[in-house]
């Protein structure tokens, strides 16, 4: 399936839960950050956090050790290698950053099935210290974007790789995401495309607003079960060209429930 790219949120939807947070209450300076949330943006706060780990002496090696012991549904690599077996191009679009990911998707082994990775900027500096910035530098180059936080627009993103498909390409996204950055990006796909929100999540919540303002399809999920059944179902759609324009929400009146254990059904509700 080359004609079909997939672009992944990261935190509560590859792993489960937020890998920034994680990393702070793992190694027990939650009260601290807690202290200084309200009084940055959250990538200087998380930068300001690694000095503070660092300050503290905890080590490279212990950060990676907490990063390895994040939690993640049985079922998410599965899927994730099912769809790279399947020719599908696989891509990240996180508001986390790039030392959390790369250092958990090795550790899980399943670095290499991702073609990109678009995050903000995290490496380890001379000193031994993890340094985190935002991908956009919103204090020289804002973005300009009202829908999300100023460090990242992930529908400008999501503009660029559409920019690199030409019509010829015939190239169709699904999009997986949580968070209220992945709403943005859900209102830049086209019609052939595929929204996968995680439901009773923000981005789920603002869909359900007005599911009619997304020109993609809408695919609800709960769990890591659910994301395999799902996707895999969409990519095998694609496959046969057999895809009809519907909702599949919980949202008031537009409701379709899928089960994991169910195939999709054929004919579902016909976007006016």
């Amino acid at each position: 399936m080359s004609g079909v790219v997939v672009v992944f949120d990261f935190d509560k939807t590859i792993v489960d839960c937020d890998s920034d947070n994680w990393v702070v209450d793992e190694l027990g300076f939650t009260d601290l950050f807690n202290q200084l949330h309200p009084t940055m943006p959250w990538n200087s706060l998380m930068d300001r956090m690694m000095m503070e780990l660092h300050s503290k002496g905890v080590t490279i090696k212990e950060i990676e050790e907490v990063l390895h012991r994040i939690p993640i549904h049985p079922r998410v690599i599965p899927a994730i290698k099912a769809a790279h077996a399947l020719g599908c191009d696989l891509r990240i679009v996180s508001d986390a950053n790039m030392f959390f990911i790369e250092t958990i998707l090795e550790h899980l082994g399943i670095r290499e099935y991702f073609s990109e990775i678009n995050t903000n900027p995290g490496y380890v500096n001379k000193e031994g210290r993890l340094r985190i910035f935002p991908y956009h530098d919103f204090n020289k180059a804002p973005h300009g974007c009202s829908l999300c936080p100023p460090n990242m627009c992930k529908g400008l993103i999501i503009d660029r790789i559409q920019g690199l498909f030409s019509q010829e390409d015939d190239k169709r996204i699904i999009y997986l995401g949580d968070g209220s950055g992945d709403y943005c990006p859900s209102l830049r796909l086209k019609q052939r495309d595929f929204m996968m929100p995680r439901k009773n999540f923000p981005v789920w919540d603002l869909i359900c607003k007005d599911p009619l303002l997304l020109k993609a399809e809408i695919h609800g999920w709960t769990n890591g079960e659910e994301l395999e059944h799902v996707l895999l179902h969409l990519i095998n759609m694609i496959s046969l060209d057999k895809g009809t324009q519907f909702i599949s929400s919980d949202c008031k009146t537009q409701t379709l429930c899928i089960s994991a254990h169910e195939p999709l059904p054929k004919v579902l509700h016909v976007r006016p």
